[in-house]
C-alpha cells in the first residue's frame, strides 16, 4: 500500500504578492522625489544667446564687491534712488541697463529693481531694467 500525501507542493511561483511591492516602491519614490528641493543645481551666470538692443539711458554696474556705480560714479545703496530719478529726469520710457558681475547675489539686483519701481512710483513713469549678459561661447 502506497502512502500518498494529500498536500501537493506547486512548483509555480506566484508573482502577485511581488507586483504588490513593486507598485508600492514605485508610488513611494513618486511621492519622495517630489520633496526634494533642487537646490543643489550651482549656475554660472550671466551668459546669454539672446541679443536684445535698447536704447541705454542711464547704466548701473555692480561689482564683485557689491558696490554700485551709477555711470561709472560710486553710489551708495540708500542714494540709488536719487542719483537714478535724477540721470532719468525728463524721460519717460527709459531703460536703466544693469552690468552686474556674475558672482553677486540676486538681492542687490533686487534692490537695484526696486529703486527703479521707486522712481516710476515717485515721477509716474514707465522705466525698466536690462541685465546685460555676455554672449555664449
Amino acid at each position: 500500500m502506497a502512502i500518498r500525501t494529500r498536500n501537493k507542493i506547486s512548483t509555480e511561483f506566484s508573482m502577485a504578492s511581488m507586483s504588490d511591492l513593486v507598485f508600492l516602491l514605485l508610488i513611494f519614490f513618486m511621492l519622495t522625489s517630489t520633496l526634494v528641493s533642487p537646490n543643489a543645481i550651482k549656475l554660472m551666470l550671466p551668459s546669454s544667446s539672446s541679443k536684445t538692443m535698447a536704447k541705454q539711458s542711464v547704466t548701473v554696474y555692480i561689482d564683485s564687491n557689491f558696490n554700485y556705480f551709477v555711470e561709472e560714479n560710486p553710489v551708495n545703496q540708500e542714494f540709488l534712488v536719487e542719483t537714478i530719478g535724477s540721470k532719468l529726469a525728463g524721460q519717460i520710457d527709459a531703460s536703466v541697463v544693469l552690468r552686474a558681475d556674475q558672482s553677486v547675489p540676486v538681492q542687490y539686483v533686487v534692490t537695484l529693481i526696486d529703486a527703479v519701481n521707486k522712481v516710476n512710483e515717485l515721477t509716474g513713469t514707465k522705466h525698466k531694467v536690462i541685465l546685460a549678459t555676455k554672449p555664449v561661447k
